[in-house]
């Protein structure tokens, strides 16, 4: 139960940061012209430092063996979400299932995955979690930005992911990784520094979020219960039931099923809106996901220990 019961007291801390951001977006302490300044403080800085923070160790044979194995059940669990959900919205006739589809298919692998995998197992633990977010960001800006948008544009699809700044810190951390490159104490510490800065940002952002949504309007939506019933327990059970199968375990195995069990992604609601889609099921999925979350991940940390 030891890693159920450091994963409960670690939701626990990260309920509490997001409840501080809650509070401030409630008494505007946080505008919503804050908030983005905040998010995009948080993608394009914060989130890639602390990527490549966890490339500058000591280099270990293992490690790069796991990481590559960590590219590959990361692209086996996305696989499955999508497997999943377009199975159990084969017959659905709502107007809201492509949006139903997306959003449980991507979970907030980043948002909510990184801090509980940095708490969980540390720097190394991070290494494979980036391996799963460049797959995220590889298949969401692909086949994903396809299923929202209708049509396939190749150029829009590698502007999406060039412009992802996590993409280019993973790149230089393997360069930096592989190459054993020295990298001194002077910039060494201040990358880590900025990168510890993820896990209270990235949580008081998702506080303020929750802040100035409208959770009763969502409370009694049957397509936002059916998306986070399937994205939090439903596609997570089908992934651990096939890594059980196939015996995957050990750190790799546990980093990347914690982050297949992630509420949905946030990008969820940004092409929700883009595609003029139902902006209340995506939205209200993003939100009411990360809120029921908290008590899944938990639960879903005892299971993992079985592997």
């Amino acid at each position: 139960m030891n890693l159920a019961l450091i994963t409960l007291e670690q939701v626990s801390m990260l309920f509490i940061l997001i409840l501080t951001g809650f509070v401030c977006g409630k008494t505007g302490v946080v505008t919503e012209d804050g908030k983005k300044v905040l998010s995009n403080l948080l993608v394009m800085i914060i989130m890639p430092a602390m990527v490549l923070n966890s490339y500058l160790s000591e280099f270990n044979p293992e490690v790069l063996s796991n990481l590559l194995l960590a590219f590959g059940l990361s692209t086996i669990a996305i696989l499955i979400a999508m497997a999943v959900s377009f199975l159990l919205t084969l017959k659905m006739k709502s107007q809201n299932r492509t949006v139903i589809r997306f959003a449980c298919s991507f979970s907030n692998a980043a948002y909510m995955g990184f801090p509980l995998i940095q708490a969980l197992f540390g720097a190394e633990g991070m290494i494979y979690a980036s391996a799963f977010v460049t797959m995220f960001n590889v298949i969401v800006w692909s086949v994903g930005y396809a299923m929202m948008s209708g049509e396939v544009k190749l150029r829009e699809v590698l502007k999406s992911v060039g412009k992802n700044p996590v993409t280019y810190a993973v790149l230089l951390g393997l360069l930096l990784y592989l190459g054993r490159v020295p990298v001194p104490s002077v910039i060494q510490e201040p990358v880590r520094l900025v990168g510890s800065m993820t896990t209270p940002l990235s949580m008081m952002i998702i506080g303020i979020m929750i802040a100035g949504s409208r959770i009763t309007s969502v409370l009694g939506n049957r397509e936002v219960w059916f998306t986070v019933v399937t994205r939090l327990v439903l596609i997570p059970a089908v992934t651990f039931g096939l890594f059980y199968l196939l015996g995957v375990g050990g750190i790799v195995g546990s980093v990347i099923l914690i982050q297949a069990a992630c509420p949905t992604a946030a990008t969820t609601s940004v092409l929700a809106i883009q595609f003029h889609h139902d902006e209340t099921v995506g939205a209200g999925t993003v939100v009411l996901s990360t809120i029921c979350s908290i008590v899944t991940l938990t639960v879903f940390a005892m299971l993992i220990q079985v592997l």
